[in-house]
C-alpha cells in the first residue's frame, strides 16, 4: 500500500508531527534515536532511511554498527546513552519507562528538549508501524 497516496491527510499530519518534534534536537542524536527505535521495531525501510541520513550527516560506520549494542559500546556519550535508554523504554512501552531512565534523560536535557525527544521517539514509532505494516521496501522513495 502507498499510504501517502491513499491516506494523504493522515500522512501529512504525521509529517507535521515529525517536523515539530525535530526542533532543537541535535541532528546526530536525532538520527541515533530514529535508527535505534527502528531497529527495535524491525522496520527495514526506516533503518535503511535513517542510517543513510546519519551517514550523510557525518555519522561513522562504526557507531552505526554498534548502535544495537550501545550499552556495551564505548562510542556513545553519556548524553547519547540517556537518550538511547529513553528511546528503548518508550518504544518498549508495555514494560514502562523506569523513573531512573526518565530521570537520567531529564538530567541531560532541558524540559523542552526532552519533550521534543519524547515526541521524536513516538513519531518514529508511528513511522515504523506505518512502513512495516504496509511493507514499504528499503531503497524506495
Amino acid at each position: 500500500m502507498n499510504f501517502s497516496a491513499v491516506a494523504p491527510k493522515i500522512f501529512k499530519a504525521v509529517l507535521a508531527l515529525d517536523g515539530a518534534s525535530r526542533q532543537g534536537i541535535d541532528p546526530v542524536l536525532l538520527e541515533l534515536i530514529q535508527i535505534r527505535a527502528s531497529q527495535i521495531n524491525r522496520c527495514a525501510y526506516c533503518i535503511d532511511y535513517h542510517t543513510g541520513d546519519a551517514r550523510k550527516g557525518g555519522e561513522s560506520e562504526e557507531r552505526i554498527y554498534q548502535l544495537s549494542a550501545w550499552e556495551e559500546s564505548s562510542l556513545f556519550t553519556v548524553k547519547e546513552r540517556a537518550a538511547l535508554a529513553l528511546t528503548e523504554a518508550v518504544t518498549l512501552l508495555p514494560h514502562g519507562v523506569p523513573d531512573s531512565v526518565y530521570d537520567e534523560a531529564a538530567r541531560h536535557f532541558g524540559e523542552e528538549e526532552l519533550a521534543h525527544i519524547i515526541a521524536l521517539i513516538f513519531t518514529t514509532n508511528v513511522w515504523n508501524r506505518m512502513n512495516a505494516t504496509t511493507r514499504k521496501t528499503p531503497g524506495t522513495e
